[in-house]
Order: structure tokens, then C-alpha cells, then sequence
């Protein structure tokens, strides 16, 4: 069965001692993560090693990097490399979000080359694909989606690519409070999977958990995540929230 994953992506926000307290108040929730469920926490590169710190050795809680470098070393004068990561013991990073293609021009040549040294130094990614409003006002959504697996994804091994996690996020849901329709969200990630089916097969792509990542909510992600091709939620908003990404966690599916 696929990994359920509740993964939370704090972007930049908090202080120190706000972000300790979150984390806190999360690993000492009653939540009871069964086998096949897990948590990330993806926190700002200062808060890695303190936040490592509270989850601890807590069965099914890891640590997530909001990015890396595609550069493995050298005068990138505030670039974190996959090697720094992985000397934390940082097990997962993310890579491609929206924010980080928008704001800072990376392009799926770029998010090629940091899969590539992710996965070199044993990281797991939780790779972001998605569409801009005008492309789903086209009903271009799938080509586009395409198009950025294509890009990124294709050069991969099957043996590689079974090691990642796809978020798919609906770029115009992202801090809007418009979330797609349960429906909208099971249609399109049918699609990668089915994509991903085309390119490495069925037994590689019912592997691959692929994640559901706009303006998800305690009062949605039970419907969200009830989809068949929806394992979990990338959550932004919801996820500075202990109460509110609590119950979130305790949406996946059983």
C-alpha cells in the first residue's frame, strides 16, 4: 500500500521558540500514525537541526528542507547543499514549489538537476507540480502537468523515481482560500499517476504516493484525502496551526 503522508511546509514563518512550540504540541498529540502513515515537517533551514531535535526518534515524524541547492559545494554564498542536509539527518526536502519556480525562477531543468543531487545523497524529495489560474482557465492543466514531469522526472530510473513523493498544487488554491474540488483533485492526480504508468509502468506508479497540496483544511482534507489517487496533503496555512494540522494528520486514510 502507498505511504499517506501529512506533510506541513512552514515556509517563512515563525521564530524559534514559536516553531519549537508547534512542533511540541504536534508530536505530543494523540495521534495514532498507523504503518503506511506518515508526518513530515518542512521548517526554514535555521529551525532544522532544533526541530530534528524535538521530533526526535517519534515513529513516523521526520524532518522535511524547504529546499537545497543543485550545486553540491562551493562559493554559493547562502545555498544549502544535500550533503549539509544529509549530515543533519534531514530525510526529506522539497523541491519545486510553486513559490520557489514563481519567485525565484526555477525551471524544470533546475528541479532536474536537485533531484538529481537529492537522491544522490539518499534525500527523499517531495517534488511540486502544478498549474497557474490562467492555464486551468484553458483546461491546459493536464499538458502543462505534463510537461513539468517530462522535464524534471523523465530521466529518471524507475528505481529512482519510486524513491520520490509528488505534491501536486493547484497554484491559483495556494493561499487563496479556493481549494479544488475534491473531484477536480482526484482527475488530475489519476492523470500523473496515470502519466507515470505510461512512462515506468503500474508497478512503479501505484508506488508513488502523490499528495494534494492547496489551501487544505481540517473541515476538507477528510473528502480530499478519501480520493483514490489523493495520499495525503501538502499543507501550508493549516499546518502553523496545531489544532488545525492535527486533525489534518488524523484525515488520512486508514
Amino acid at each position: 500500500m502507498r505511504k499517506q503522508i501529512a506533510a506541513a511546509n512552514w515556509k517563512m514563518n515563525l521564530t524559534i521558540h514559536q516553531a519549537k512550540e508547534l512542533a511540541e504540541n504536534i508530536i505530543n498529540a494523540p495521534i495514532d500514525l498507523k504503518p503506511d502513515q506518515l508526518v513530515v515537517l518542512g521548517v526554514p533551514f535555521p529551525y532544522l537541526a532544533p526541530i530534528q531535535k524535538v521530533v526526535g526518534d517519534k515513529a513516523g515524524f521526520y524532518v522535511a528542507a524547504q529546499n537545497l541547492s543543485n550545486k553540491k559545494n562551493g562559493a554559493f554564498t547562502g545555498e544549502v547543499s544535500a550533503e549539509m542536509l544529509q549530515s543533519l539527518g534531514i530525510q526529506y526536502v522539497i523541491i519545486g514549489h510553486s513559490e520557489r519556480r514563481e519567485y525565484y525562477n526555477e525551471t524544470n531543468g533546475v528541479l532536474a538537476e536537485k533531484l538529481n543531487i537529492a537522491l544522490e545523497y539518499g534525500l527523499t524529495p517531495i517534488f511540486c507540480c502544478g498549474e497557474p489560474l490562467y492555464i486551468r482557465e484553458e483546461e491546459r492543466q493536464n499538458a502543462f502537468v505534463a510537461e513539468q514531469l517530462k522535464e524534471s522526472l523523465y530521466h529518471l530510473s524507475a528505481e529512482d523515481v519510486s524513491k520520490i513523493v509528488i505534491a501536486y498544487e493547484p497554484i491559483w488554491a495556494i493561499g487563496t482560500g479556493k481549494t479544488a474540488s475534491s473531484e477536480q483533485a482526484q482527475e488530475i492526480q489519476a492523470f500523473i499517476r496515470s502519466e507515470l504508468t505510461t512512462k515506468y509502468g503500474a508497478e512503479v506508479s501505484e508506488s508513488i504516493p502523490v499528495l494534494y497540496g492547496g489551501s487544505v483544511k481540517a473541515n476538507n482534507a477528510v473528502e480530499l484525502f478519501g480520493q483514490k489517487d489523493v495520499d495525503g496533503g501538502l499543507v501550508g496555512g493549516a499546518s502553523l496551526i496545531a489544532t488545525e494540522f492535527i486533525a489534518i494528520i488524523n484525515s488520512l486514510k486508514a
